[in-house]
């Protein structure tokens, strides 16, 4: 589909390598695009721009004053080409279309003047990494999701590494981080972002992003990446005015015209989107991808995209990577294990539906979309036991019918959590939910999903109780930061709390600094006796999950079988291929709760207290019966 043949990479040849020595190696993703450095010397500059008869590539100096503009050769079906031999590593550049705009690579690998500035070539061999990372399996996983910026008070790639032997000390074994693709501006949730292959200058340098990941390689950290393929940011995408061809008007987003996966010129714009998956996993040797909201990801194609980037990326690795899922359509169809339990094409989604049971339990709220989970023990039972809460029917508030059965699906196909980005962002103020739940309630989720079969992912400071709020921030400018300001204020006018025009007033202001700044870890008060006892809990409780629950994981094929005790209170079981089965019992609400098995086994920990089969208010008990002990 490319117009020269070396722009055709092979699957086997997709990832250079050079040896520098017996213990280092350079990775480098070959793209059809973008700019490469030669062999010879110089650099190859290519763009697709269906829609420019002729294209040019201005050079620009270090202080991004032009140069000069050189000519690239049109080579039919929109592609554009260049080979400089003057350019090199460092070079800055735009392309400079035919109306007399510039506009940056939309391959760009970095953009250190931001998304309207001019991009650099990055020589990706510069950096030599270590070849003793084998990588670790998916049974292992405690995830730990990041915001580089608000992570650390420098909020930059270099300075997380500083961080680095708390979280092994807490028992996590992977990090994911939020979105790092370039975005306008100083600061971004990262959901904003258009220039997918650029890790925002704010961050760091490309440089700095790898010593981060081989640092927490060499730790035993697996790093993953949020990644967006469902659409751009509202700034800085410029590839209507040159590729209008990467969108469609036949489906449609919350955020406009779809991006064009199975219309007319869809093959590039697929090749766009699976190489940048290949590229931040063999020229940044990441572990893995969480692809965000694949709902809003339209296609009508033979292959579904998502279905034809977990082939491409699996082809493409002998070693362990893991791809993760959001999706709100709850579908069981990308999670599927073979029946020997290999690897499905998505090792596992994120996990809404116990979030919101365990939510609604500790903090009995039920706005918005709480109102489908609330009082609902049934629900509470089946999103811990099989994963989804709602497999097939119609949801109360929302009114549409969502997900399909999940019980056959492995427990690790699914990450649980109490927290993460979007569910403390979502609230207008961003609060977490320590500022929402009892401590005994608190107490009682935490211990339910740190060790439950499903995959645990803890969102930053959330160990250590942390209080500062996680609220949505952007720097957008003008017009369009009004509109957002406008837009942030009023999708929260249909809660009652937010009926006052002056109230929704109180709401944070995502444009201003001091709302970033607010989220922010204060790392000074993890040694404040209530912040201490909260991160000693979750380090014991973590240490159980790697020495009792990680080993059995592999026995565990498929979901469990749940019974309601009562209002918020469930016993639930899950059986083992070797015989015995991993037991929850929990009461999950502020009554005690009757007709509890009576456990003989062994118990792995307990919250609350139990007696004669009753279980106090808040109390959870997880027990494990081997084979001889039936």
């Amino acid at each position: 589909m490319f117009a020269s043949d070396d722009a055709v990479v092979s699957q086997s040849a997709a990832i250079q390598v050079s040896q520098d020595s017996g213990a280092s190696r350079a990775r480098r993703h070959r793209m059809p695009f973008g700019a490469e450095l030669q062999a010879g010397g110089g650099v190859r500059f290519r763009l697709w721009a269906p829609q420019c008869p002729h294209i040019s590539v201005a050079i620009r100096s270090a202080d991004g004053s032009l140069e000069r503009v050189v000519p690239m050769v049109a080579l039919g079906d929109g592609w554009h080409e260049l080979v400089d031999k003057i350019a090199g590593a460092g070079t800055l550049y735009d392309y400079l279309l035919p109306d007399g705009m510039h506009v940056p690579d939309p391959a760009s690998r970095f953009q250190p003047q931001d998304v309207h500035g001019p991009s650099e070539v990055i020589d990706p061999a510069n950096f030599a990494w270590s070849e003793s990372w084998k990588g670790r399996s998916w049974k292992e996983a405690v995830i730990y999701e990041l915001h580089v910026g608000a992570f650390t008070p420098e909020g930059t790639f270099l300075a997380a590494i500083e961080r680095l032997e708390h979280l092994s000390a807490l028992g996590v074994t992977a990090i994911e981080l939020m979105p790092i693709a370039d975005f306008p501006g100083k600061r971004n949730w990262g959901y904003d972002g258009v220039l997918w292959y650029a890790p925002d200058s704010s961050y760091g340098r490309p440089e700095d992003l790898k010593t981060l990941i081989e640092a927490a390689h060499s730790r035993g950290f697996m790093v993953l990446l949020d990644v967006i393929y469902n659409h751009f940011g509202p700034d800085g995408n410029f590839l209507p005015a040159y590729a209008s061809s990467f969108f469609t008007d036949r489906h449609k987003t919350p955020w406009g015209a779809a991006v064009n996966y199975d219309g007319p010129l869809a093959a590039t714009v697929r090749e766009f989107v699976i190489h940048n998956a290949l590229y931040w996993l063999e020229e940044y040797n990441l572990d893995g991808l969480r692809l965000d909201a694949v709902h809003a990801i339209v296609d009508d194609s033979p292959e579904h995209l998502l279905d034809e980037l977990a082939r491409r990326l699996r082809a493409a690795h002998a070693r362990p990577i893991h791809l993760l899922l959001e999706n709100e359509e709850n579908a069981p169809q990308w999670l599927s294990r073979d029946p020997a339990g290999g690897a499905p094409g998505y090792s596992a989604q994120w996990n809404d539906d116990v979030h919101h049971v365990l939510h609604v339990a500790a903090t009995g709220e039920a706005n918005g979309y709480y109102a489908d989970y609330f009082g609902d023990t049934k629900k509470l039972g089946r999103a811990i036991a099989e994963g989804f809460a709602f497999q097939g029917e119609t949801m109360p508030f929302s009114g549409r019918r969502r997900g399909e059965p999940s019980g056959a699906l492995s427990p690790t196909s699914f990450v649980a959590f109490i927290q993460n980005h979007d569910q403390i962002g979502n609230r207008a103020y961003g609060e977490r939910i320590v500022h929402l739940a009892p401590y005994d309630a608190l107490r009682a989720i935490t211990a339910v999903y740190l060790l439950l079969p499903q995959i645990p992912m803890l969102f930053m400071g959330e160990e250590w109780g942390s209080v500062q709020p996680f609220p949505f921030f952007c720097d957008f400018h003008g017009a369009l930061g009004d509109a957002v300001r406008k837009g942030r204020r009023e999708e929260f006018a249909k809660f009652p709390e937010f009926q006052n025009e002056a109230d929704r007033h109180k709401i944070p202001d995502p444009q201003a600094e001091d709302t970033f700044l607010s989220a922010k870890l204060r790392w000074q008060e993890i040694d404040e006796p209530s912040h201490a006892a909260w991160l000693d809990y979750y380090r014991r409780i973590l240490k159980v999950r790697g020495v009792h629950i990680v080993p059995i994981l592999s026995e565990i094929r498929r979901g469990g079988l749940f019974t309601a005790r009562g209002a918020g209170a469930v016993e639930v079981s899950w059986g083992l291929n070797s015989g015995g089965q991993l037991a929850l019992q929990a009461n999950l609400s502020d009554k005690a709760a009757a007709g509890f098995t009576q456990a003989s086994t062994r118990l792995l920990w307990e919250e609350g207290g139990a007696r004669n089969g009753e279980l106090s208010p808040w109390s959870v008990r997880w027990h494990l019966t081997s084979k001889s002990d039936m």
